[in-house]
């Protein structure tokens, strides 16, 4: 028979208190049954001698301190994990919300993980194409990378969330417009690692949206038809604050059910974790915590780790798991804690441009803010294209000079600058209106994106090409490519 605790010591916003309980330990789940007979879920957060707080997922209202009746369950918050989980939607706290019932687990999964050797690890190879010219060319996402999306209020992060959702794929070749294609050999050095056996599919978690951003993601899944290979998580603004710290958990711990034991390739999206971070603030200023950084917990940085650290490729899977955490920046400031730790944390970073945004190009990002730190091991010969690099890194050098020419042309005009310096201005209108600039609906192939770089550094004079070899350079330059762009 369970030990039942009648009665609470204390009840201060989402926490209550006991005393002279034994036996239990962090982080274990707790049903507390209330006068009514219904029953609510809480969790130990903090353990000291013989008293336990615990996080009430529902919140306190109606609470009664003397007649509650508290029953320790032994173990950690589980949920239920089986193949049938994609194609479902679940609350914060992994419960299903579509009407579809239950799920009928074949395992119960701790949402807090399993402990990973570090040495167990596999560099992260080969690529994700996303369709998305500026991500696939410049910040290539690689296969177990975790690579955040930094954005500001009112910018379309959402939007290019659901395009990654729907035009993801394993490679780069074959059928473009096929969504989660399985990823084939397309030989190399490393063919031998690429095209590992699994499925594709989506794990999308979304903290703190209101009700509209919420349909807007389930009637996009469902209308683009990648709603069956994804599995959501939607935590509405509502919605208690606990239940927002645990989406991310729930979320993770389905990818990597999915990727290290059913062997697929899952790449998690994670939006908004500034809304993340705001409850995890809240709860630790309910705890009477010491605030660090803008009145941020100091565990924050480790906090963040605990779920981007999640993402990976492990020895004895052909799964892996990749990471999307998309965040808004505070009043745009990329030096604000949440960015700046999340930038500490993960391999580089996908930059909105305010300006960009607001002149119409979409997908507006900051070339020149934006890197992916594992993209050098995962593209080239064998796995995208041999001139890859080379035209990723003259794209990159063209629009730095594109920068400096435009300050230059802001004090002295355009018409006082040099031939070279009026062929990057021009070079520059020209790679944010169709390089960058691309449709909601535009799924462009590898080849199709680096064929358009090309086009693009033709428009400059070949002697400004000093990023690419001569033997790529005579094989590839020809100025006639420019003459749709001139």
């Amino acid at each position: 028979m369970s030990l039942q605790y009648v009665g609470l010591k204390d009840i201060n916003g989402p926490l209550v208190a006991l005393e002279g309980v034994s036996g239990v330990a962090y982080d274990e789940i707790a049903r507390l049954r209330l006068n009514d007979g219904t029953e609510r879920i809480g969790r130990v957060v903090e353990l000291e001698g013989d008293k336990a707080i615990l996080q009430i997922f529902e919140g306190t209202n109606g609470i009664s301190l003397e007649n509650t009746r508290t029953i320790f369950s032994g173990k950690p918050l589980e949920i239920a994990l089986a193949p049938e989980m994609l194609g479902r939607v679940f609350n914060g706290a992994g419960k299903p919300i579509d009407g579809l019932g239950p799920v009928f687990p074949e395992k119960m999964g701790d949402v807090n993980g399993q402990a990973l050797n570090p040495v167990a690890r596999q560099y992260p190879r080969n690529y994700i194409h996303t369709g998305i010219s500026s991500i696939d060319a410049l910040m290539t996402l690689i296969r177990g990378q975790k690579l955040p999306i930094f954005s500001g209020s009112g910018l379309s992060h959402n939007k290019l969330a659901v395009q990654i959702v729907k035009q993801a794929k394993l490679t780069g070749e074959g059928s473009a417009n096929t969504m989660f294609a399985k990823s084939t050999p397309k030989g190399g050095t490393d063919a031998a690692n690429i095209g590992s056996t699994g499925d594709f599919a989506i794990v999308f978690a979304a903290m703190g949206v209101q009700n509209d951003v919420a349909n807007y993601f389930r009637r996009s899944f469902e209308e683009t038809g990648a709603s069956e290979r994804v599995c959501m998580f939607l935590n509405l603004s509502s919605d208690p604050i606990i239940e927002r710290l645990l989406t991310p958990l729930c979320a993770l711990t389905a990818a990597e059910y999915l990727a290290f034991e059913k062997n697929m390739h899952i790449l998690v999206i994670m939006t908004d974790m500034t809304s993340y971070a705001e409850a995890l603030r809240e709860f630790s200023s309910s705890k009477g915590e010491i605030p660090g950084r803008k009145g941020y917990p100091g565990y924050l940085y480790s906090n963040l780790a605990s779920l981007y650290e999640r993402a990976g490729v492990v020895e004895g899977s052909t799964g892996s798991v990749t990471q999307i955490p998309i965040l808004t920046m505070p009043n745009d400031d990329i030096t604000h804690p949440i960015p700046d730790l999340t930038a500490y944390i993960t391999e580089g970073q996908i930059v909105f441009d305010r300006d960009l945004d607001q002149r119409g190009v979409y997908p507006g990002l900051s070339v020149l803010l934006s890197l992916s730190r594992l993209m050098k091991d995962g593209i080239g010969e064998g796995y995208t294209r041999a001139d890859h690099q080379a035209v990723a890194n003259q794209l990159f050098a063209a629009y730095a000079k594109v920068q400096d020419a435009r300050s230059l042309a802001s004090v002295i005009g355009e018409e006082e600058l040099s031939e070279a310096d009026r062929a990057y201005m021009r070079f520059g209108r020209l790679f944010e209106d169709n390089f960058l600039n691309q449709g909601f609906d535009e799924n462009r192939s590898m080849d199709e994106t680096l064929d358009l770089g090309w086009d693009l550094l033709c428009t400059l004079p070949k002697n400004e090409l000093d990023r690419i070899d001569e033997k790529l350079l005579d094989e590839k330059y020809d100025p006639a490519r420019a003459a749709r762009f001139l």
